[in-house]
């Protein structure tokens, strides 16, 4: 009788962990990061928050015409890209930022994906087969992530609305993450 409640004690258990693991991480801020509501300033700047509390906090998610873009401080300087990686949609918010050969990059929380936090390019280590002693080495992919023209203005952040007319990989996870919100992109 004992290990017949024993055996449904475990059961019971193993039905509550498979409905945890299957619903997911909450949405939890890993970086102290807020998502902060848009307005217009100007020149058709959008205003996505204070330089102060941007800087405290490190990075800030906002959303500019229903696309989120994620904004970073780091070693003095303010950096906004999409906030979906271009390879598979991963939240760049949560990512951390390494150095790489002088240059900032995130780095995606998914799959490791790196990306500069000046210009949107792809990174990867790589080799020449056809040198004698291939050794790796950090090469571009091209740009792949959307970066967005940051401003400051009075104590103010400001971030241009996006130029659509040149498309970059990173769209797609925007637009998807944008129309189809978080349940389109659960992992």
């Amino acid at each position: 009788m004992l290990d017949l409640i024993i055996l449904s004690i475990h059961f019971f258990v193993c039905i509550l962990l498979s409905i945890a693991i299957w619903r997911g991480p909450k949405e939890a801020d890993l970086h102290s990061s807020s998502t902060e509501t848009a307005e217009t300033g100007p020149d058709g700047l959008i205003c996505i928050g204070k330089e102060e509390n941007i800087k405290k906090s490190g990075r800030i998610t906002a959303k500019i015409d229903g696309r989120e873009i994620v904004v970073f401080y780091h070693e003095g300087k303010f950096h906004a890209l999409d906030s979906r990686c271009y390879h598979e949609g991963g939240p760049l918010c949560r990512g951390d930022i390494e150095d790489i050969n002088g240059q900032a990059c995130i780095v995606c929380p998914w799959h490791k994906f790196k990306i500069t936090l000046e210009t949107g390019e792809g990174l990867y280590e790589g080799i020449n087969p056809l040198e004698p002693s291939p050794t790796p080495k950090w090469q571009s992919k091209g740009v792949k992530q959307r970066i967005h023209k940051v401003t400051i203005d009075n104590g103010n952040v400001y971030v241009c609305p996006p130029d659509l007319s040149v498309s970059f990989d990173s769209d797609y996870f925007a637009e998807k993450y944008k129309i189809g919100g978080e349940s389109a992109m659960k992992k």
